[in-house]
């Protein structure tokens, strides 16, 4: 068996087969290379030549990225508290713990700022990431550490996995790691990564299906709750609705709209807020009441519309005119995808001819549906998918 020549698109860090011992020593020559600006024998893997980069940009020395420093208790407890994938835990240690102690690895569940909330599997594996500092409390960012499977994967927003010198640290080079983001299928927002650690001789490209199971039974188990919560909301709107005395929506604290009376409602509006107006095409302009654990949302101003300006210059902003005004500004990527969304006019555009336009190809579709979830709390539902245009009944007027 042969040295593997790391390949650019690939998910998993080796393949079948693969000689590892000889592998190992190849990325190490890799790593060296292209860490002191010489020519490497072989290309580092797209996702780690990304992570790489960032690194070396931000002047983060690799020598340095052992450097540690796990957060108290109080504060660890607090995290636990706060994170939802506390209520997936049972699931994810029903998949993966004994798989891990079996296998030789260790099961990591770090939150959303990469700080690892609890760490399980073989005892053996844990005594070796207590030497390296892997502890509950730590902070695994990429930023903090270097190029690892949680950091780097929740920048990349994707599924990592890493072997041996592919880690930017080399105190991290005897270790083989597998991550995958869990998201807030209500928000779509990152809660946090699932990582299978172990030792580098250890590695398998398998893991990765695991892992990604793993995250996706996760998901699926928040998505229940989140429908079971919708259920309860609904059962506790209907007489509100009854006597709401015109159109009216309920939602959940997300937006996601657990029943309507008078209105062909949308399946979600925007998270709303005591403190701004809320555009629902079919409404108007609502000002939302709280509910309990959601919202009540109903026309408040007769006759109100939603007319969109957008100032689209060196200062981007958009305004919302009508018997009540606001502005908001918006950053440079919302203001570009907004300049390309009125220039479509009804027809719109896919996620792919919006990635075009954004980023130069037609590669970047997670990163722009991200961006249009982002910009659609910001403005409220005036924002329609599939494909991304200006809801009906909105009217758009360019100002720069």
């Amino acid at each position: 068996m042969s040295a593997e020549r790391p390949t650019a698109d690939r998910l998993t860090a080796v393949a079948t087969g693969v000689d590892l011992p000889r592998h190992a020593r190849l990325l190490s020559q890799v790593h060296d290379a292209v860490l002191s600006g010489q020519q490497p024998p072989a290309l580092p893997r797209g996702v780690v030549a990304r992570s790489w980069s960032r690194l070396q940009a931000g002047g983060v020395s690799p020598d340095h990225c052992a450097d540690v420093e796990p957060a108290d208790f109080s504060e660890i407890e607090a995290r636990r508290t706060r994170t939802a994938l506390r209520t997936v835990l049972p699931e994810l240690r029903s998949t993966l713990t004994q798989v891990a102690e079996d296998a030789n690895f260790i099961v990591v569940i770090a939150d959303a700022d990469g700080v690892l909330l609890w760490r399980e599997g073989s005892r053996g594996v844990r005594k070796a990431a207590d030497a390296l500092g892997f502890t509950e409390g730590a902070r695994w960012a990429e930023q903090a550490v270097g190029t690892n499977a949680i950091g780097t994967a929740l920048i990349e927003d994707a599924a990592v996995q890493l072997f041996s010198a592919e880690h930017y640290a080399p105190t991290h080079h005897g270790w083989s790691c597998t991550g995958s983001p869990v998201h807030d299928p209500r928000t779509g927002e990152i809660l946090g990564v699932v990582d299978i650690s172990g030792s580098a001789m250890s590695v398998h490209p398998t893991t990765v299906a695991l892992v990604r199971t793993a995250v996706r039974l996760a998901e699926a188990t928040l998505w229940r709750e989140h429908t079971a919560q919708l259920d309860r909301l609904r059962g506790r709107a209907a007489p509100l609705l009854a006597s709401a005395g015109g159109p009216a929506l309920v939602v959940d604290k997300h937006g996601w709209v657990a029943e309507a009376s008078g209105i062909a409602a949308p399946e979600r509006v925007a998270p709303p807020s005591l403190d701004k107006p809320l555009l629902v095409p079919g409404l108007g302009l609502c000002v939302p009441e709280p509910l309990g654990d959601g919202w009540l949302v109903r026309r408040r101003v007769d006759g109100a519309a939603i007319e969109l300006e957008l100032d689209l210059g060196d200062a981007p902003q958009v305004t919302v005119r009508g018997d009540v005004n606001w502005t908001r500004a918006l950053s440079p990527r919302h203001a570009q995808i907004l300049r390309v969304l009125s220039a479509a006019g009804t027809a719109g555009v896919d996620a792919a001819s919006l990635s075009a336009a954004l980023f130069g190809d037609r590669d970047h579709v997670v990163a722009v549906r991200a961006e249009v979830s982002r910009l659609r709390k910001s403005l409220g539902a005036v924002l329609s998918t599939q494909p991304y245009r200006f809801a009906a009944g909105v009217t758009v007027r360019r100002v720069g």
